[in-house]
């Protein structure tokens, strides 16, 4: 078994600074317009996971692009995968693009012969999506390209650490899509 290094402790200070820092601001200096109750401001969390969604969404494309795969095709095809078969509807929903972008995106991949499309038996204008054994292959060569970036991404983390963040996102992300009252 591998032994990885556990994760080293962050100081509070450096995320300070970091989350302080303004564009243009390469110094690290607080912009003094930026200065308030501690209460008000955000703590730069937000700040960090959109730097980590820029920097982890290139490398994602990067890793797809030498098989002839788009981000967005690789992530619908992932989950037409975990769901079976879906409508063009349900597609662009999990996909996050809009049904448009789906079905644009729906089109390329049938012409490269990765996915099929059925008639739904209940409703004839319902056209469920499927992977054919030639979109599951490429897919799954995406797939260990992908792993790469996530194992230099969480390289330093020991399991237990991944099992927490993974449990937290998932939380987040269910904090963040309830409606606001």
């Amino acid at each position: 078994m591998i032994q990885k290094n556990p994760v080293p402790k962050l100081n509070p200070a450096v995320l300070k600074d970091e989350s302080s820092r303004q564009p243009g601001n390469h110094a690290g200096k607080r912009n003094p317009s930026a200065q308030s109750p501690r209460s008000a401001r955000p703590n730069g969390i937000a700040y960090l996971v959109g730097r980590l969604d820029h920097v982890l969404n290139r490398r994602i494309r990067e890793s797809v692009a030498q098989f002839g795969m788009t981000a967005a095709q690789y992530t619908a095809m992932s989950v037409i995968r975990a769901h079976g078969q879906l409508s063009n509807a349900q597609l662009a929903e999990r996909s996050m693009v809009s049904p448009q972008s789906a079905n644009e995106m729906v089109k390329t991949m049938a012409a490269r012969g990765w996915i099929s499309r059925e008639s739904a038996l209940s409703h004839g204008r319902i056209i469920h999506i499927g992977l054919t054994e030639a979109g599951a292959s490429l897919l799954d060569q995406c797939d260990a390209a992908v792993a790469e970036v996530e194992a230099t991404m969480l390289g330093e983390m020991g399991e237990d650490d991944m099992d927490v963040l993974h449990a937290q996102l998932r939380n987040m992300v269910r904090s963040l899509s309830v409606p606001n009252l």
